[in-house]
């Protein structure tokens, strides 16, 4: 997949950038919905998780787990949630797949429980 011209995460200023590896980066989100929250972005334009190579997978994931390590000691959350929009029925904007590290904290919602499944309000309520 050719990268469009305008895809910001192509395009990322090394500022932004506040780890990588040969094959992927790390950047706090623009539009934080909590501190900390970060997403991981392969280097390659890649539209979908399931278009990437083993060896970039590989790179998200450790990139994944050294963020988590990081925010853990900068914000001391009380869990995550890690998430992947894929394709534009699942609400990706940005074509350029990227995985969101959402730190979260006891009390930001009044009952977390359900977790991604809110993603669908209607379904995200399985327990009685």
């Amino acid at each position: 997949m050719t990268a469009p011209a305008a895809c910001p995460f192509c395009a990322l200023p090394a500022a932004r950038i506040v780890e990588g590896n040969d094959l992927a980066v790390w950047v706090y989100d623009s539009y934080p919905v909590s501190p900390g929250h970060s997403l991981v972005i392969p280097r390659r334009h890649v539209g979908s998780f399931f278009e990437t190579t083993e060896a970039e997978r590989s790179a998200v994931l450790s990139l994944l787990d050294r963020a988590r390590a990081s925010v853990g000691d900068q914000h001391s959350p009380d869990g995550y949630n890690i998430g992947i929009n894929d394709g534009p029925a699942a609400g990706q904007t940005v074509p350029h797949l990227h995985i969101h590290l959402i730190p979260r904290y006891a009390g930001d919602r009044a009952d977390a429980r359900g977790g991604v499944r809110w993603v669908l309000p209607e379904k995200a309520k399985y327990w009685p």
